[in-house]
């Protein structure tokens, strides 16, 4: 054959997926130890390992005897493994979760004798826009992708366009992707006519020079005996896929340009309904990178003693390996997700532990009376946290001046009151634990015994001598001192701490007049109006919401709750036909949680009629389509609607008891103005999108997105904890609360052509149970711009931690960690790395713009992804002035 073919040899693993892990490990091992047989046997053999690590460590786990044969292969360029740890889903885990996976990916390779230089994607959801820029930051001058690519892409190489402006050369596998020539060596009769058909087929991508890339594999494939041979029979070549990209020199002058993310639905199923099925696994997700990425590395790099990178080091592989694109996603059996939730649920322990360990050795300096306050975020931030004290004295902070309060609710001071004899009572006497506090004092009066309670005690009980004093005791009382939990206005410096306490009050310091710290408007609330100052929410009697800003930007009607049918399965979403939709409750109950002034919150209890569950899969004689059933549940949806002093924004906590099935429920917001697009945030990034998604093969194109922290359009945005699926339609922006579905795939769903896997029951994917999910809605005038800082305090509460240290001590004077200021400019990682503070930034703005870092450094210096030291920086005084292009990811090294 005159033209060249190079042929790939690979499998694709799915590590797990329709079966759980442990199960597709055995699999994977038969299949590694038939590819090692064989490249040995047949020294022109040459396979590809998926792009990931995680199936050599899976393998080497139950044959650790192997891995210098590995080694030997991966070193004569023969076996190609990495770069990544896992094939993950770009857009439900975090940027810096993309960004560790691809360091764990590339170290661990590295061991064997190099990763692949490729940043192949073959089988992901969709591209998150800013991969081009990690790629390259990494080091890596390549990427390979099959879904997602639009309709303006005629060629199988493109300049795929970060939105910094970063251009990668990228290999598109068209015709077939991961597996466009897996037919070819089925059998040795019409081989040549196969490969003649597969030649005309790819020159119309390829054009009329140079070779054919075709991918040999498809899921869970062992190599082919025989197959140098029939690759020698048609004149072709058998290489790693790196050996064929690695022709190419990365230029990308003449390619055709593709902007930003890859989500269109023209040459490939991409299966969106992923972003929003079992979201409790979404959720959970959120909370553990926050807490590993926010939390945990930043509190221990500033203020730990030892770095505990090896309890690190184990979050981050828990969460890398949650990220797998058939594990986070959802679209796998009950039992994988089963386990995906509880890796997450590890991971976030991990971080907690960390957290923790850091903050204890904080509050050792801080009065045991008082209260330890620490700023995740690198800004000086004033906010209002929640606080359990002692008594009814005023707060102080270090300083003395008084802190702001509300009183929220009181403990009770009476614990016990029963006839009861002494003897039983010592019973409950631990040491001096009783009733999970302890005794400061006890007396007798009568045939009364008191005892005093306290959460902490200097006395010491004898009881011997309790018992020889209570002979004739018939009743027993324990009192508790009082203890209160207000809602205190607080200020803490930068990824620092403060403390506050109880003091008298002939104690507090009063600041001459005009020279206190600012305190923003109080709140005022009742059961129809909360007002800040900021932004004015007035409930109507069907529980929806108005809010007016400050600048008179008006949302009308917003947290509607709509309940639709979702007859589709965990990968999309597909109504019913005749779609029977519940938006309207039968009644509405508001009740007043507090008024103010630096809390006002209602509750709003809505009642509706939902349908219990959908009808049919394929569809009956009865009912030739899937529908929903007559018969209804009856659901209190609650939403605590909360507004904070200073906070521009009003904070919603839905949670209602899913009781029933195949159904899809979302919060609608009218948008303020028109809108022909939106912006969310995600994986470091905003992304501007239409109102519409391409379509093209098959799968129908909704335009339902997912946003990370935060998605605004025409003047409102939506504040997030984690990844949300959305939708602008008919003038109202669309969250997803909850996906409820009973399977993997359906062989027939309405809205995608083919199966995209087994038809298998998930009935853990109804999300039966108590729901409850957390956001924030912002109306603004201008700019999206405007949202970025509120989404990062929404996102990064103020840690509070009780005081540890002697209650005779005073407050330790504030301090302050590492600040980070600049438009835009937000930070995503801080870490050790050796000896050096590494910290990440990124630049959410379309303008230039310049990051201030200022902190206990004298040094400082550029890095790459992973980790690798670049050039110096220039520090005056502590304070490091970076320049930032547009979108640009950063990283630098701090010490001294």
């Amino acid at each position: 054959m005159s033209e060249e073919i190079v042929v790939v040899p690979h499998t694709h693993w799915d590590r797990e997926w329709y079966e759980p892990f442990q199960r597709f490990r055995l699999r994977l091992v038969a299949l590694l130890d038939e590819v090692l047989d064989t490249m040995e046997r047949e020294p022109a053999y040459h396979f590809t390992l998926d792009g990931q690590l995680a199936c050599v460590d899976d393998y080497l786990e139950v044959r650790p005897e192997n891995r210098d044969r590995i080694a030997a292969l991966v070193e004569s360029g023969r076996l190609a493994v990495g770069p990544w740890q896992i094939l993950l889903d770009e857009f439900l885990c975090s940027g810096e979760n993309i960004v560790r996976n691809l360091e764990l990916g590339m170290s661990r390779a590295d061991k064997l004798g190099g990763a692949m230089p490729v940043g192949y994607l073959p089988d992901m959801f969709g591209h998150t826009a800013q991969m081009p820029q990690i790629l390259r930051k990494a080091g890596l001058l390549h990427a390979c992708v099959y879904r997602g690519v639009p309709s303006s892409v005629t060629t199988d190489a493109f300049a795929w366009v970060a939105p910094d402006g970063t251009a990668l050369r990228t290999q598109y596998l068209p015709a077939g992707g991961y597996g466009n020539g897996a037919h070819l060596f089925s059998d040795s009769a019409g081989l040549a006519e196969r490969a003649a058909a597969f030649v005309t087929t790819m020159r119309e991508w390829h054009g009329p020079e140079g070779a054919l890339l075709a991918m040999y594999g498809t899921d869970h494939s062992a190599p082919v005996r025989g197959l140098p041979e029939m690759v020698a029979a048609i004149g072709a070549r058998m290489d790693t896929l790196s050996g064929y990209i690695g022709k190419y020199s990365g230029e990308v002058d003449g390619l055709p340009r593709v902007e930003g993310e890859l989500r269109s639905h023209a040459r490939a199923n991409i299966l969106p309904g992923v972003i929003s099925v079992r979201a409790h696994v979404k959720q959970a997700m959120g909370r553990a990178e926050r807490m590993v990425e926010r939390y945990a590395e930043p509190l221990a790099a500033l203020w730990g003693a030892e770095w505990p990178g090896r309890f690190l080091d184990m979050a981050w592989w828990r969460l890398v390996d949650a990220s797998g694109h058939d594990s986070v996603t959802g679209c796998g059996v009950d039992d994988t997700a089963q386990q995906v939730a509880a890796r997450i649920a590890e991971a976030e322990h991990l971080g907690q532990a960390v957290r923790d360990m850091v903050t204890a050795r904080l509050a050792g300096s801080v009065p045991s009376d008082g209260v330890l306050l620490v700023n995740p975020t690198p800004a000086a931030r004033s906010g209002v946290v929640v606080v359990d004290v002692a008594g009814t004295d005023p707060l102080v902070d270090p300083s003395g001046a008084p802190v702001p309060v509300q009183p929220l609710e009181y403990a009770p001071t009476l614990l016990l009151d029963e006839e009861m004899d002494a003897a039983t009572a010592l019973t409950f006497v631990h040491g001096t634990e009783l009733y999970g506090q302890h005794i400061t004092a006890w007396s007798v009066e009568g045939d009364t015994l008191t005892f005093t309670v306290a959460r902490e005690t200097s006395a010491v009980v004898d009881l011997d001598d309790l018992r020889a004093a209570t002979g004739g005791v018939r009743r027993v009382r324990i009192l508790a001192e009082p203890r209160r939990t207000v809602a205190a206005l607080v200020e803490v410096p930068p990824l620092g701490h403060t403390s506050i306490r109880p003091a008298p009050r002939e104690q507090v310091r009063r600041p001459p007049a005009g020279q206190g710290r600012p305190v923003p408007a109080p709140v005022r609330g009742d059961e129809e109006t909360l007002d800040n100052g900021l932004l004015r929410v007035t409930i109507a009697g069907d529980g929806t919401l108005t809010l007016v800003g400050a600048d008179g930007t008006t949302v009308t009607g917003a947290g509607r709750i709509v309940d639709g049918g979702d007859v589709g399965d965990t990968y999309n979403h597909a109504p019913p036909a005749g779609d029977l939709l519940v938006s309207e409750p039968s009644s509405v109950e508001t009740e007043l949680v507090c008024s103010g002034p630096l809390v006002a919150a209602v509750d709003v209890r809505r009642t509706y009629r939902w349908p219990a569950s959908g009808r049919g899969i394929d569809g009956t004689p009865e009912l030739p389509a899937p529908a929903r059933s007559r018969r209804t549940e009856e659901i209190v949806v609650t939403t605590r609607v909360e507004l904070r002093a200073g906070e521009p924004y009003v904070r919603l906590r839905v949670e209602f008891d899913n009781r029933c099935e195949d159904h899809r429920v979302r919060l609608h917001v009218p948008l303020p103005a028109p809108a022909t697009e939106s912006h969310a945030e995600g994986q470091f990034a905003v992304v501007t999108r239409g109102l519409t998604s391409e379509g093209g093969c098959g799968e129908t194109p909704l335009p339902t997105f997912p946003a990370s922290s935060w998605v605004a359009a025409a003047g409102v945005a939506a504040l997030l904890e984690h990844v949300t699926e959305y939708e602008v339609a008919d003038g109202e922006l669309a969250l997803t609360l909850l996906r409820s579905v009973g399977y993997l795939s359906r062989n027939r769903n309405a809205l995608r052509p083919e199966p995209a896997g087994p038809q298998l029951p998930t009935p853990a994917a109804q999300s039966r149970g108590i729901r409850s999910v957390s956001l924030a809605l912002m109306p603004y005038a201008d700019s999206w711009q405007e949202v970025v800082p509120q989404a990062e305090t929404f996102r990064h509460d103020l840690l509070v931690v009780p005081g540890q240290g002697e209650r005779a001590s005073a407050l330790p004077d504030p301090a302050s960690g590492l600040s980070v200021t600049g438009d835009g400019v937000v930070m995503t990682s801080l870490r050790m790395r050796d000896d050096r503070r590494e910290l990440r930034v990124v630049a959410l703005t379309p303008a230039a713009t310049e990051a201030v870092i200022e902190g206990a450094f004298t040094q400082a210096r550029h890095a790459d992804l992973r980790g690798r030291p670049g050039d110096p920086l220039p520090v005056a005084d502590g304070v490091l002035r970076l320049a930032l292009k547009p979108w640009e990811i950063a990283t630098v090294q701090l010490s001294g």
